[in-house]
């Protein structure tokens, strides 16, 4: 599977560590000292490498600085055994995908080292992408060009994949959700290329976009004379699409009135255009999408119940991109290839803080705010390689921890510290998503360090008692087991 570099001085817990990794099929090289891990760097390529802060002959962070220039730095877990909320920022800040706290057992270990490798392993420009071959068959294949924004290699994208690689060979009707900018429309073409209807039209109409008075005119056309305004005959939607595939997107914005037509359109395959006295016969595939939840509003009855059903057959939920963290960076490199030969300018890529910038943010407009951002960049900087301050806001500012910033204020009225916990928690997420257990030695690590050792004032800050202090941190250190852990 991958080829892993261990750096843990522990007999024990090296061996209990690369048992753990070997199980999941990784090579492991497990050594114990610092410099024994930069000489490895000289005769080996690793794919990813976990590293203990604490080596008898350096501190893990120099480890990351002394790798001699022109070798490749695998992407890095650090592991950390004292709790310390600095060094996990720290090593956040230099680089490292994510930490560890020792000890740690062997589930979260390989799921954080594949989640690692799934983020960063890619070569720029390269990712799982959906194409369909000559002879119509649907596969995810490697490839240097693709359609940009409809990449990804995270579980959920790829789960999104297999649904599409099932759906695309038949005729049913698929009800694609997300919020807006996730890729749903991206997601309908997919299907439509991938299916037997790929040499059809495939016609889009965004229901939220045109005028509640001219959609049914948008959707089955027009004849002469049929209204004020219509000065000539005009084929909609129903004809156009016809032998390919029609796309229906933010459907739940159509009026009740027309979810009617629009019913009886689906269930018979025939349609009048407006003004017209005769039916018209159309053989088309139905894709919808929307950004709220339909089943919501069949329930505050603002989309027929009897529509809902008759389209959602099969459901494709687009992930946010917060949701597809290993995808993020892949998707930075694309555009940024992309916008840089639009903008005929030269980047060299991301560098460490930027990319974790771009890796800890939110994004709350999904792929499209990814690619906005990202065209930004490229428009505004003459290129070279993009650090933090090139980004505009709020992605400029710098990536904190939230108990780093609570803690920073011994007032927890303090609007100042309420303002900067809102911001971090939508800033660094992954970092705070671990065991209680875990983020309660940190917290404690963290206000007993504030207060220069005063366990007493840590307690007060905390607001527990400094018996609890003490007993949380000898359980914590009891529950490690094993003697000659650092």
């Amino acid at each position: 599977m991958a080829k892993i570099l261990l750096v843990e001085d522990s007999p024990t817990q090296a061996a209990m560590y690369s048992s753990y990794l070997e199980q999941e099929g990784h090579e492991v090289v497990c050594v114990g000292l610092g410099q024994q891990a930069i000489d490895a760097f000289s005769d080996l390529k690793f794919d990813l490498m976990v590293l203990d802060l604490k080596l008898p002959d350096m501190d893990g962070m120099q480890v990351l600085q002394k790798i001699p220039d022109g070798v490749r730095r695998p992407p890095t877990i650090v592991l950390t055994g004292n709790g310390s909320v600095k060094a996990a920022v720290d090593a956040m800040r230099a680089g490292a995908l994510d930490f560890l706290m020792k000890p740690c057992n062997g589930k979260k270990l390989c799921e954080t080292v594949q989640d690692g490798l799934d983020r960063l392993t890619s070569e720029p420009g390269t990712s799982d992408q959906v194409q369909s071959s000559d002879n119509g068959a649907f596969k995810l294949s490697k490839r240097k060009k693709g359609p940009s924004g409809f990449l990804g290699q995270s579980p959920a994208m790829n789960n999104v994949f297999s649904l599409i690689e099932n759906a695309a060979k038949s005729n049913a009707s698929i009800f694609v959700t997300g919020e807006s900018g996730t890729g749903k429309e991206l997601c309908a073409q997919a299907i439509h290329k991938a299916g037997h209807r790929s040499n059809g039209p495939f016609i889009a109409l965004n229901c939220a976009a045109i005028p509640r008075e001219l959609m049914e005119s948008e959707v089955f056309g027009h004849r002469k004379g049929a209204f004020t305004g219509a000065i000539q005959d005009r084929e909609g939607a129903a004809s156009l699409a016809d032998g390919g595939t029609l796309f229906l997107d933010e459907l739940c914005e159509m009026d009740l009135d027309l979810q009617a037509k629009l019913l009886r359109f689906i269930q018979t395959g025939t349609y009048k255009r407006i003004g017209d006295g005769h039916e018209r016969e159309t053989d088309i595939r139905f894709l919808c999408a929307t950004n709220r939840d339909p089943m919501e509003e069949v329930r505050q009855k603002r989309f027929r119940e009897d529509l809902y059903y008759r389209l959602h057959v099969i459901p494709i939920e687009m992930p946010a991109l917060r949701e597809r963290r290993g995808d993020i960076i892949v998707l930075a490199k694309r555009f940024l290839e992309d916008f840089s030969a639009m903008e005929n300018k030269q980047f060299d890529g991301f560098d460490d803080k930027c990319r974790l910038q771009l890796d800890t943010y939110t994004w709350p407009g999904n792929v499209r705010e990814l690619q906005n951002i990202i065209q930004h960049v490229v428009v505004m900087n003459p290129g070279g390689i993009i650090t933090p301050e090139m980004l505009p806001a709020p992605l400029n500012k710098p990536v904190q921890s939230l108990l780093h910033q609570s803690l920073s204020t011994t007032s927890h009225g303090d609007s100042q510290s309420q303002n900067a916990m809102g911001t971090v928690d939508n800033s660094l997420d992954h970092l705070l998503v671990r065991p209680m257990e875990e983020l309660e030695i940190l917290a404690i690590d963290a206000a007993i360090r504030k207060f220069d050792g005063n366990v007493t004032r840590a307690a007060r800050a905390l607001e527990i008692s400094t018996s609890s202090i003490y007993r949380k941190k000898k359980s914590w250190a009891e529950k490690s087991g094993i003697a000659d852990a650092p």
